[in-house]
């Protein structure tokens, strides 16, 4: 095994967008449910996610940690998956990631372990990252002036988060007028909203001022961008869409999650703009054995020092899991080929690797 190898297979990581894992038991449905991320219903009864790229990769790779053979089928998987309790599976899976710190989206966590219970699991220490539409979700009930209510909420909610996200791809997308409103202008947005009678943010002006707002924590800022389920319109997810917003948004860390198939974008971004960064999140584990060439294309434009990893791990513990693996097996296929061929120094690989697996992270989110 090279240098190179072994320090992957050993380098720690620090999960930078990630959401909780399950603790309690569901059946199969629920499951193979959890293994697609487009799908916001039960599969029909005549599919399976276990005929994806992840649902292979899941055979493949985390049916070893269940004691089973790699490729173990679908049923056998299940079946062994089922011996388990849900905690003792999300100790199993989470630990063998090998993630000193898990930073959490918390806006959706309908059913998943809290921060507390994703350090207790773990035994890594968790942070908060702050999704802004709930922000105004929980702000627009509040009496009195919305915009005063956000702002307040805001700054409590983050005094102890080390981010924000938004998650405007799914509310309508990045293309339009991204400028900060006036006072009136929310003012009067808030009242239509409440009006409608409406729960969930689509507001473009309410969007707005909540990245806005975001800018002024001096905290970095995550965007999905790209692939995710039906309520995200991919075509209005291409962050070339935030052009105007990154002139604007001065030395706040932009993080550009995900990406797929916007990573080629997303990679002149981080060049072209000093605040601008990216990851490959979930794109990782939906590719399977297809994600070593995503991981090359991250890192054909993106600065080696403006691209983190993370899992983007939601429900089954082992999309926290094959995250890192995936990432780790397919980092190596790329600067592996890289060093061979002479083009990198094996200690540059390394390097990079550092920064990638943990070092970016640390120093932006000033952990």
């Amino acid at each position: 095994m090279s240098a190179l190898a072994e320090h992957i297979a050993a380098v720690t990581l620090i999960d930078h967008h990630v959401h909780g894992c399950w603790l309690q038991s569901g059946d199969r449905r629920r499951f193979e449910n959890g293994l697609n991320e487009a799908n916001t219903e039960p599969l029909a009864d005549f599919d399976t996610a276990f005929d994806t790229q992840l649902g292979v990769a899941v055979r493949t790779h985390c049916a070893p940690l269940l004691g089973l053979p790699a490729h173990a089928d679908a049923d056998e998987y299940w079946r062994r998956r089922c011996q388990y309790p849900e905690p003792e599976l999300a100790r199993l899976f989470l630990t063998a990631a090998n993630v000193s710190d898990w930073l959490i989206d918390t806006g959706f966590a309908s059913g998943v372990a809290d921060l507390g219970e994703m350090a207790a699991v773990t035994g890594g220490r968790a942070h908060e990252v702050v999704r802004l539409e709930s922000v105004a979700e929980e702000a627009m009930p509040a009496a009195g002036d919305y915009a005063a209510a956000f702002s307040r909420i805001l700054v409590e909610r983050t005094a102890n988060a080390v981010a924000t996200k938004s998650i405007m791809a799914y509310r309508g997308g990045f293309a339009g007028d991204l400028s900060e409103p006036t006072a009136r202008e929310v003012a009067e947005a808030a009242t239509r909203w409440w009006d409608s009678g409406e729960p969930r943010l689509t507001d473009r002006v309410l969007l707005r001022f909540g990245l806005h707002q975001a800018l002024r924590l001096d905290k970095p800022l995550q965007f999905h961008v790209g692939f995710g389920d039906r309520d995200c319109d991919l075509r209005l997810a291409n962050p070339l869409y935030l052009l105007d917003f990154f002139r604007a948004a001065g030395d706040t860390p932009i993080m550009l999650l995900h990406c797929y198939p916007y990573e080629r974008e997303a990679g002149y971004l981080a060049q072209a703009f000093n605040n601008v960064y990216l990851d490959g999140g979930l794109a990782i584990n939906y590719l399977g054995a297809r994600s070593a060439s995503f991981i090359g294309r991250l890192l054909e434009m993106a600065p080696f020092r403006k691209i983190l990893y993370s899992s983007d791990g939601f429900g089954p513990p082992e999309l926290h899991f094959l995250g890192a693996h995936l990432w780790r097996s397919g980092i190596h296929r790329v600067l592996q080929e890289f060093v061979d061929a002479g083009h990198w120094a094996e200690g540059d690989a390394i390097r990079v690797v550092d920064l990638i697996a943990h070092g970016n992270a640390r120093r932006v989110y000033r952990l």
